[in-house]
């Protein structure tokens, strides 16, 4: 199965910003949406933010306003522009297709290693 390749994780103060790309190759990326997730250390992986196929986003209330999904079909690639960083950010971010069906979202793909993002002064 396919995995995707999560890339731009980084050291950053509060307040600044980075930008998150996922690689997803092959045709699985055109039919599903996308979604970005995150797991703190002793947390359980959460959703953040998603996109689908059609380009309409939706995000979890902690990062709506600050953080932005979008997609590039042309390069499979999905991103996560994220401003106004906080120390609960931290953590490490991941990437997948996702399909909804009987009332939740199964994902499509293997999980990637993920990216780290780390807010700290």
């Amino acid at each position: 199965q396919v995995q995707p390749v999560e890339s731009g994780g980084g050291l950053v103060q509060p307040g600044g910003s980075l930008k998150l790309s996922c690689v997803l190759a092959g045709d699985i990326f055109h039919i599903y949406g996308m979604g970005w997730y995150r797991q703190s250390p002793g947390g359980q992986r959460e959703f953040i933010a998603g996109i689908t196929t059609g380009g309409e986003t939706n995000y979890l209330g902690d990062v709506k306003g600050r953080f932005i999904i979008s997609r590039d079909t042309a390069k499979n690639t999905v991103y996560l522009q994220m401003n106004d960083l906080k120390p609960e950010d931290t953590a490490r971010y991941y990437c997948n297709a996702r399909e909804y069906s009987a009332g939740y979202y199964r994902m499509k793909a293997d999980w990637g290693s993920g990216t780290q993002v780390t807010i700290s002064s």
